[in-house]
């Protein structure tokens, strides 16, 4: 009789401790989400954390000395600082929480969500011929040399076109021409990136903006816009928004009990070295913590980490004048800097690694 007792018991905390398979392993530190229809947000203090405060002054002086416009981090989903500094675009008006800004290149990392996306909706797959969408010709290559190259190609920076060419940002097929086999050379290469747009648009059968806020910002509550700058489909938003997509990333692909990316493959191929030319890119993300990396218009490879001082597990959207969204999953971490050039290069990784020197001395 006793032992039947026990069996329902026993049932139930089987059920508890198994584990769906399907389901995608979240951070073991649960994690607060700002509510979708409004501005309200959660704070926190250092204090409250235990960080060490004394250094927050270095840290702010650096931000407001190189330029920073916008610095945000969050701890656990809430935020612990969020700073404003100077004057917004058209220098009138002070920079604040509802300033919309460019993300540059950071704005990568959100094509390569929406690319996941369309995959998950079965549009289309990364393995596919991206001539399949954008049909022959989309480049100057003959046929058979561009009819190797795939959507993967395309997230990797992999392709095998020029980007030696007068403007690297042309999506004209006369400035994209053969260079190396695809999968053969790491290039940071702006225009096979660029016509990842047109490759969801064709799949989808619906424009890119569209099928974007649906399966993106409208479910985390993100505000901003995609703006053509020359020959760049470039983002604009507040912040708080770029806060609120490494949030999501935070908390693989999840929000707030909501699983906006399904495809658990995809989601951890993009945050993973995606081929071993650089293994510090992953589908347009940049990795912390791998033994060597590349850096644009160059074919050196480089030993050691893109940001010796951050954490090792550290990604990151990055982009032209130091625009950053970085997630950290062990210390369960959000950063944002949005804000002007602090060094003339297309991927900034030295002001990053120099935010995290601060860091390092404030975060217990």
């Amino acid at each position: 009789m006793l032992r039947n007792a026990f069996l329902p018991i026993l049932l139930i905390i089987f059920l508890s401790c198994a584990k769906d398979t399907d389901t995608p392993e979240v951070n073991s530190v649960s994690s607060y989400f700002p509510p979708k229809s409004t501005t309200e947000w959660d704070i926190i203090s250092p204090e409250s954390q235990g960080w060490n405060t004394a250094g927050i002054p270095e840290l702010k002086k650096l931000l407001e000395d190189n330029g920073t416009r916008a610095f945000i981090l969050l701890k656990d989903g809430k935020i612990v600082m969020e700073e404003y500094f100077g004057k917004n675009l058209t220098g009138l008006v002070s920079f604040n929480k509802t300033t919309n800004w460019y993300w540059a290149s950071a704005g990568k990392t959100l094509i390569a969500f929406t690319v996941g996306k369309a995959q998950e909706d079965g549009f289309l797959k990364i393995q596919d011929k991206t001539s399949d969408y954008l049909g022959v010709g989309w480049t100057s290559l003959i046929a058979q040399q561009e009819s190797q190259i795939t959507i993967r190609h395309q997230l990797t920076m992999a392709s095998g076109l020029d980007d030696g060419v007068t403007d690297s940002h042309s999506i004209e097929p006369k400035d994209l021409i053969f260079k190396a086999a695809p999968g053969t050379r790491w290039a940071y290469h702006n225009g096979p990136y660029t016509l990842l747009e047109n490759v969801i648009s064709k799949a989808t059968s619906q424009t890119f903006d569209s099928y974007f806020k649906a399966k993106l910002t409208n479910k985390i509550g993100m505000d901003g816009f995609w703006q053509w700058v020359d020959n760049d489909h470039v983002y604009f938003s507040t912040a708080r928004s770029m806060a609120r997509f490494g949030l999501l990333i935070l908390n693989n692909g999840s929000w707030n009990g909501e699983k906006i990316m399904t495809d658990n493959g995809f989601f951890t191929e993009m945050v993973n070295s995606s081929q071993q030319l650089n293994k510090s890119y992953g589908y347009l993300w940049w990795l912390n913590g791998k033994e060597s990396f590349r850096v644009p218009e160059s074919q050196l490879e480089f030993k050691g980490s893109v940001s010796p001082n951050g954490p090792a597990d550290m990604i990151s959207g990055i982009g032209k004048n130091g625009q950053y969204v970085s997630i950290v999953p062990s210390k369960n971490i959000v950063l944002v800097r949005m804000g002007e050039n602090p060094e003339s290069v297309q991927v900034p990784f030295m002001f990053l690694n120099d935010i995290w020197g601060k860091l390092n001395q404030i975060i217990k």
